[in-house]
């Protein structure tokens, strides 16, 4: 087994991982509204110039819903051409969201019209309210 050094266990308890910064400015730079209806749960997520099939909707640890996918910059440089400003954002993208008890995870649709996505999660019915037990009395 590698030891590490002590320096570097204290430095790294105290920084957070690249990986964690790359997720945290992705969910950060994509923007949702998450809607309830009366029988289902709307995530609306804006997608501009990406298509349907370079985004990816999953279910993680039964309760997670998570929207990513990556915008690639296009390559268009010719000779003469240059970018004078890119204020787009490229990257990966991605958001995660805590589903409640009541989502249906059987049921679950997604859409992506015009760059925006929308995510459906139908919600499980309400239990139905438990009748008494009559018991009947029998005469000794």
């Amino acid at each position: 087994m590698l030891e590490v050094p002590e320096e570097h266990n204290e430095k790294s308890r105290n920084n957070p991982s690249r990986a964690y910064m790359r997720d945290a400015k992705a969910m950060a730079a994509t923007p949702a509204d998450v809607i309830e209806h009366a029988n289902a749960y709307v995530f609306v997520v804006d997608m501009p110039g990406i298509k349907g099939e370079e985004i990816k909707v999953q279910v993680e640890d039964e309760n997670v819903l998570v929207v990513s996918g990556e915008r690639q910059r296009e390559n268009k440089e010719s000779e003469g051409v240059k970018y004078v400003r890119m204020e787009r954002r490229m990257g990966k993208f991605m958001r995660k969201f805590q589903l409640p008890e009541n989502a249906d995870l059987e049921k679950i649709s997604a859409v992506c019209n015009d760059g925006v996505l929308k995510v459906t999660v139908q919600k499980l019915p309400p239990p139905e309210p438990k009748k008494p037990k009559t018991i009947q009395v029998q005469v000794a």
